[in-house]
């Protein structure tokens, strides 16, 4: 059995959210994925998958390819705490 690439790994972690996604109308599973890998995977990580895309992209969910090429239409199905999780407790201080 050979490693994946980086390349493989990127498009199987990208197949796995379009996983999570996929129960959703697909204006939200895009916005849903969108919004994943914005919050959470490094911008390198998405440029990568997306020069991946002209010599790889039949492998890569459909759902991705769309969350990657264009602007969610709709609000992620994911609730606001998750869906933003760089701006929870904006705003909020400990300081007494």
């Amino acid at each position: 059995m050979s490693a994946l690439t980086n390349d493989e790994k990127l498009v199987r972690m990208a197949n796995q959210i379009a996983t999570f996604f996929r129960t959703y109308p697909e204006d939200e599973a895009v916005a849903g994925i969108h919004k994943h890998l914005v919050a959470f995977w490094a911008p390198k990580m998405i440029r990568a998958l997306t020069a991946y895309l002209p010599a790889g992209g039949d492998k890569v969910d459909p759902l991705v390819v769309k969350a990657l090429s264009e602007e969610p239409k709709s609000e992620s199905p994911v609730r606001p705490a998750t869906r933003d999780p760089q701006l929870v407790g904006e705003g909020a201080s400990d300081a007494g």
